[in-house]
């Protein structure tokens, strides 16, 4: 039986030293109902310093309600248009989705929740399926640890930058998809991979940075094909939205998900982010009432 430090109240061993912190701690993943993975995944994942802080984090409360909620909201609309709104296949949805009130149109640029309800909607099976894939595989263990506010900022700033990047890039196509918050997700994902790839397991490392490039290449390959050859009803679908959301996630994404130690309004890099993102923001509202040839 251990001693007491009559300063700190904390038991020490048989040796008069304290226990170090975060010694007991499975039982405190016991008691948050975490899995015990999370201590080996910290060790494949992250550079030494960080590991205990995530530990410490990395706790069902509250659950990752975020990434759940937002992926149901976006499997009901695909349900609705693919069942109620019956179509000829389901495969690749056609012409009422491009009249959806929730599609970004740039025809009507004026309705300005159009830059992020296009995430609701999908063109189609493969679309849908592939996109709530990747958002659960990376949102539900990122949300863990980072919690609903801060994953949801980073998909929505994803989603935003998709669609503004589109406005300006793209100006004349018509978007549907999350992909924009998912490559947000990515983005913050593959620059941590690569920024703490000395401290992980190389063998681990190099897997991740090589699966996240395989599946941007593959899914780059979808929206270009949609872009340039499938034109689905007639419309042109922008696949520039990828590009804006795994900018913001390799920015502001990255810099969320980095900051293990310290809170992000001390961090500088947050507010280079925020600043830059303002600043785009501003100019793509500037370019769509001015300058846009979707006028």
């Amino acid at each position: 039986m251990g001693d007491i430090d009559p300063e700190q109240g904390e038991t020490l061993d048989s040796e008069g030293r304290r226990p170090k912190r975060g010694a007991n701690r499975p039982n405190e993943n016991e008691r948050n109902g975490c899995c015990d993975f999370h201590e080996t995944i910290s060790k494949w994942m992250l550079p030494e310093d960080a590991r205990e802080v995530y530990l410490e984090k990395a706790n069902c409360r509250p659950p990752p309600i975020f990434i759940i909620l937002i992926s149901i909201a976006e499997l009901s609309v695909f349900i609705y248009y693919a069942v109620w709104k019956p179509h000829k296949q389901w495969v690749t949805l056609d012409e009422s989705i491009w009249k959806s009130p929730l599609t970004y149109d740039p025809k009507k640029r004026e309705e300005a929740w159009r830059f992020f309800s296009y995430m609701f909607v999908h063109a189609g099976v493969e679309h849908i399926v592939g996109n709530l894939i990747m958002q659960l595989l990376l949102g539900i263990p990122l949300e863990l640890v980072h919690k609903g506010f801060e994953v949801g900022m980073v998909y929505m700033a994803g989603v935003l930058a998709g669609s503004l990047a589109s406005s300006i890039f793209d100006p004349l196509s018509v978007l549907v998809g999350a992909s924009g918050g998912v490559y947000a997700l990515m983005g913050g994902y593959f620059m941590n991979a690569v920024v703490n790839f000395r401290e992980m397991i190389p063998l681990l490392g190099v897997f991740r940075i090589l699966l996240i490039v395989l599946i941007v290449g593959t899914d780059f390959g979808f929206a270009f094909y949609r872009r340039f050859i499938s034109h689905e009803g007639g419309l042109q679908v922008s696949f520039v939205a990828h590009f804006g959301g795994i900018v913001a996630g390799m920015t502001i994404g990255y810099v969320f998900f980095s900051a293990y130690n310290e809170k992000l309004l001390k961090d500088p890099r947050f507010w280079i982010c925020i600043v830059g993102f303002i600043v785009f923001l501003i100019f793509a509202v500037f370019f769509n009432i001015f300058i846009s040839p979707a006028s």
